[in-house]
């Protein structure tokens, strides 16, 4: 019993819009910070190493480098004070933590991108996975020529 209410108490504190980011992604979290009566936004931007734990108490760790030193921050992830998480990059990575990247200075540190291909809005009546953005079908359609192609087609047999 009072397992089960445990799990109670900890699901009424967790967030139900938690982005979806993987390790090696570089991020930016806003976190709130309150300074005698006034609150404002510090984002702490860099690239996440480690992802621990589970349910309320799952946290992630942001690595960035500041005036040549590096700076890591562990952050809850259903955290009241975490306002938002942004991914700017995917990055590729084979490593379930990046504790690697410590020892690593400048250029070293980069991950190659990982570009993830994003699937069109689609009709409930279609199937997903049928087309993706930026395929052939969002285009004109190549074997009918339109009214300005027929034109200059005309205008070069007459020459």
């Amino acid at each position: 019993m009072s397992q089960e209410l445990l799990r109670k108490a900890a699901e009424t504190s967790m967030k139900t819009q938690v982005p979806e980011f993987r390790i090696g992604d570089t991020v930016r979290v806003a976190v709130r910070i309150i300074e005698g009566d006034k609150e404002r936004v510090q984002v702490f931007a860099g690239t996440v190493i480690a992802r621990r734990g589970s349910g309320v108490s799952r946290t992630f760790t942001v690595r960035r480098i500041v005036n040549n030193e590096g700076v890591e921050r562990t952050f809850p992830l259903h955290s009241p004070k975490i306002s938002d998480i942004e991914v700017v990059r995917s990055g590729r990575v084979r490593r379930a933590k990046l504790y690697y990247l410590r020892d690593r200075v400048g250029k070293a540190t980069r991950l190659k991108e990982l570009r993830r291909r994003r699937r069109k809005e689609l009709p409930a009546e279609e199937k997903p996975g049928d087309e993706l953005e930026g395929s052939p079908s969002d285009e004109e359609p190549v074997g009918e020529p339109n009214a300005a192609d027929e034109g200059q087609t005309q205008s070069r047999s007459e020459d």
